[in-house]
């Protein structure tokens, strides 16, 4: 490790190994998510500790305070923009107590498989930064995404050799609280099909700079949006799973779901980090000319954030809603309970700004 970054007195490293950013340190007590060995731990007070934080939270705080020193801003999502949970709490809680459990176990399912899918981050592609950035790099998050940052998001979503992530986490916090219920067989089928799962064609905002490039800013920006609005899961999972009144072990669940609170902090700090750093510099473009990253930055993340408030958000509730009223059927009073999950509801309307509005719109590709 090399290079301290001073501010305020502090003496961080700015450089670290891969090994390094991979470390756990001791625990004083392993964490059991059922009888799956997960990672991360406890501290002699029994505390949680995050998994891979021994060197990483102290990186990410220098690169955050060398931002700082240099004079630029830490990009931050507006809590404003994040949707609303649906179900939201009280809705599954009725969904609960009324024996209409499928939306909630298909719920909890489709958060486990996605936090699986979070291990694709490691197979993005990171061309030679070096070669495409005018300024230098050395010091930086962005100067360690494949020299660590990127394989510890992933381990910590879906686990790595025979310790549990998040996936397993979420798993076994649903079986804890509703006592290992049975799945529907068509929960990845549905995904793939409709909704978060499914593919799309995304078309280069930014035509003029390297296509590997803005590949990789766009999946930052996606993931980094996904993760604070994951923020909002968390909430709503800790709260209904922790609830002695539809949960059989609120202690248990809920506090898996914490554990998972803690530990997906780091992977927002990186990510806006990394994008922080690139917005405070210049892009070549493929042209022989430059482009200021603040204005890529700002693009794909207004682009991404008008997504997923808007036609996302509608497409994944359609289909929570369409495999909702099906299961209804098997209440006494579908009707009636229907009208009295409406009436629960969370009224919401996107805001109108993402707060990284462009200041001139992106070419088309």
């Amino acid at each position: 490790m090399t290079e301290p970054a001073a501010l305020g007195g502090a003496d961080l490293p700015l450089a670290y190994s891969e090994e390094e950013l991979l470390a756990d340190g001791a625990y004083e007590a392993p964490l059991h998510a059922g009888s799956i060995r997960c990672h991360g731990g406890f501290d002699a007070e029994g505390s949680y500790r995050s998994p891979r934080t021994l060197h990483r939270a102290p990186a990410i705080r220098a690169w955050q305070a060398r931002l700082a020193a240099d004079g630029h801003p830490l990009l931050a999502i507006d809590p404003s923009l994040m949707p609303p949970q649906y179900p939201n709490v009280e809705q599954a809680r009725l969904l609960l107590e009324e024996g209409v459990r499928d939306p909630v176990v298909r719920r909890l399912t489709i958060i486990a498989i996605v936090e699986g899918f979070g291990a694709i981050i490691r197979d993005v592609r990171v061309p030679e930064l070096s070669e495409l950035v005018v300024e230098p790099i050395e010091g930086t998050a962005l100067a360690h995404l494949r020299g660590g940052l990127f394989e510890a998001h992933a381990r910590d979503e879906a686990g790595y050799r025979d310790q549990g992530g998040h996936k397993q986490m979420w798993e076994a916090a649903r079986d804890l609280a509703l006592e290992s219920p049975k799945v529907p067989g068509d929960v990845l089928m549905r995904m793939m099909g409709q909704g978060p799962g499914r593919r799309r064609e995304r078309k280069a905002l930014f035509p003029r700079i390297d296509r590997d490039l803005e590949a990789l800013l766009a999946t930052m920006a996606q993931v980094l949006a996904v993760e604070v609005f994951a923020m909002g899961a968390f909430d709503w999972g800790e709260r209904l799973l922790s609830d002695p009144a539809v949960s059989a072990d609120p202690e248990g669940a809920g506090a898996l779901v914490s554990y998972i609170r803690s530990d997906e902090s780091p992977h927002v700090e990186y990510l806006r980090t990394a994008l922080s750093e690139i917005a405070a510099r210049t892009l070549r473009t493929v042209d022989g000319g430059t482009l200021p990253g603040r204005s890529v930055v700002h693009g794909l993340l207004h682009a991404t954030l008008r997504g997923l408030t808007r036609e996302r958000r509608e497409e994944q509730r359609g289909d929570i809603r369409e495999s909702l009223v099906e299961a209804m059927k098997q209440h006494a009073n579908p009707a009636g309970l229907l009208e009295r999950f409406d009436a629960l509801e969370t009224r919401w309307t996107p805001p109108e700004r993402t707060g990284f509005e462009p200041t001139e719109p992106p070419a088309a590709a």
